[in-house]
């Protein structure tokens, strides 16, 4: 027996066609690709000189902006810090530290924030090997890359030897792509 679609889901679906159409797109692309909390995000990002189209990617592909969201492995937050990495950041900033905090969106980015910028500074701002480090661990980046496991380029993602990263790193390039297409479009720009 075939399954209907609900009444709500057809209207829902001719409300962003007829957005996609009066809008051009955009707005209707951008209910997919939200940008919520901007000024935090803005702000942080600026702070560690890193695109907030980026942060805005890590956060959509890490906890699809929920503050609350927690991995079964204990990530915590917008930008999923593990606790231990949270301690750890938060004292190299000098800033308090308790598991709580990391649910609060503007701990949990500036943190976040902090550790993509370490991450970039270690890997020459080879966004690539950042965004790996990121899910897979520095550590395990360092290694495939001595052990010639992987390249490091952007043209070898199938060489990760983790499939979660590979899958994770064209996620977030996907979506930084366009994040960068819908927000830095003039008439968007300040939204």
């Amino acid at each position: 027996m075939r399954r209907r679609r609900p009444f709500r889901s057809w209207i829902l679906l001719l409300v962003s066609l007829a957005a996609l159409g009066y809008f051009g797109g955009r707005w209707a692309i951008s209910i997919y690709y939200p940008l919520e909390y901007r000024e935090i995000i803005f702000a942080r990002a600026a702070e560690f000189q890193l695109s907030p189209y980026l942060v805005a990617s890590v956060i959509r592909n890490e906890s699809g902006f929920r503050p609350n969201a927690t991995s079964s492995q204990g990530a915590r937050g917008l930008m999923q810090i593990m606790p231990e990495t949270g301690e750890w950041a938060a004292r190299q900033l000098d800033l308090p530290y308790s598991q709580d905090l990391l649910y609060d969106p503007d701990y949990n980015v500036r943190l976040g924030c902090w550790y993509l910028s370490e991450l970039k500074q270690e890997f020459a701002g080879e966004l690539v090997l950042m965004l790996a480090a990121y899910n897979g661990g520095r550590g395990n980046v360092q290694k495939w890359l001595n052990n010639r496991q992987w390249t490091g380029e952007h043209h070898t993602l199938e060489q990760i030897p983790f499939q979660e990263t590979r899958q994770y790193v064209s996620k977030v390039l996907r979506d930084y792509g366009r994040y960068e297409r819908i927000y830095t479009n003039p008439d968007q720009r300040e939204r």
